[in-house]
């Protein structure tokens, strides 16, 4: 239930002087400011939330915020705004608050040289060497390194079982920019970060046996692996790797990319994977998990074990 309205008397700017003696230095309200008359969409949601309100009521307002505008119908309002002092709701207050939301946010000279950067490259990035893919938006954000491809086509071809190719993710570079201030003739030097998630080659270790599988593999990294499984066909199991010694931003970074590198291989690579698998502890890539994984167990059950014999007539 509404607990006060203001009726419009002048323009909006004015009529925010009307809010002060609705205000409570320690009480929490929700106020609805109708911005633009007559239009469907000229609203705005306002939490107002004094630091002296009891600390209920502070989380309760907060929490709630947003889903009184969803109710409302979120549509109807320009912007929300979160408010802990009366002052923010004046003319003065809300000039700030416009001129605040208009302006574009403030770059450091790194910053500034990133952007560039990264819009010059977008424009040159048709004359790389480097391969993106080409299944939505972050296959388009996937670089392979020259050469992966023809890897990994390698665990197709008869007589290669056994091969491991562990591929590692990278997802910066350094580069540099040379700037050229108004006052100096030479061009100074600064080094940047930018992102750049590209897939490389970390190793492509042939003959590896199932025993030998889970040693073989990164103890401290993540990676994306391709096996082929020795056996009378070429099977290949996708594996992404996990161990608990890697650091969270790995964990992070690798975790988004394991099914789009499947997707490269697949697509790319013309890698036919039989299964997938996922492990933080190496003992589920053991001889006798993998041989569970494509039924080698239950051949060897049957052969091992068989019905008894009738007994026969004395």
């Amino acid at each position: 239930m509404p607990l006060n309205t203001i009726p419009l008397q002048s323009d909006f700017s004015s009529d925010l002087s009307q809010l002060a003696s609705h205000l409570s230095p320690n009480s929490a309200r929700y106020v609805l400011l109708k911005l633009a008359p007559g239009e469907p969409d000229g609203y705005a949601a306002v939490t107002y939330v004094p630091n002296a309100a009891p600390v209920r009521e502070k989380m309760l307002f907060a929490s709630t915020r947003l889903t009184l505008v969803r109710e409302l119908g979120i549509e109807r309002f320009r912007e929300t705004l979160f408010a802990t002092e009366a002052a923010e709701l004046t003319a003065e207050g809300w000039a700030k608050h416009q001129k605040h939301s208009t302006q574009a946010a403030p770059l450091t000279q790194e910053e500034e040289g990133q952007a560039g950067l990264r819009e010059a490259e977008a424009q040159e990035s048709g004359g790389t060497t480097a391969r993106k893919g080409h299944v939505g938006s972050k296959l388009d954000a996937i670089t392979t390194e020259d050469g992966l491809e023809e890897k990994l086509g390698e665990l197709m071809k008869e007589g290669n079982g056994g091969l491991l190719v562990q591929l590692v993710s990278s997802h910066w570079r350094t580069v540099l920019m040379r700037r050229h201030h108004a006052n100096q003739t030479n061009a100074t030097r600064q080094y940047f970060n930018l992102p750049d998630e590209t897939l490389r080659v970390a190793s492509s270790t042939p003959s590896v046996s199932p025993a030998q599988l889970a040693s073989t593999l990164s103890q401290t990294d993540p990676r994306f692996s391709f096996y082929s499984y020795p056996g009378s066909t070429t099977q290949i199991v996708y594996m992404y790797t996990c161990p608990t010694a890697s650091k969270v931003k790995q964990r992070m970074m690798y975790s988004t990319s394991k099914r789009f590198v499947q997707m490269i291989a697949e697509q790319k690579a013309g890698v036919v994977v039989a299964k997938s698998l996922e492990a933080t502890e190496f003992e589920d890539l053991s001889e006798q998990a993998l041989a569970q994984e494509f039924g080698a167990d239950d051949k060897a059950e049957k052969k091992t074990f068989s019905r008894p014999k009738r007994p026969g007539r004395r």
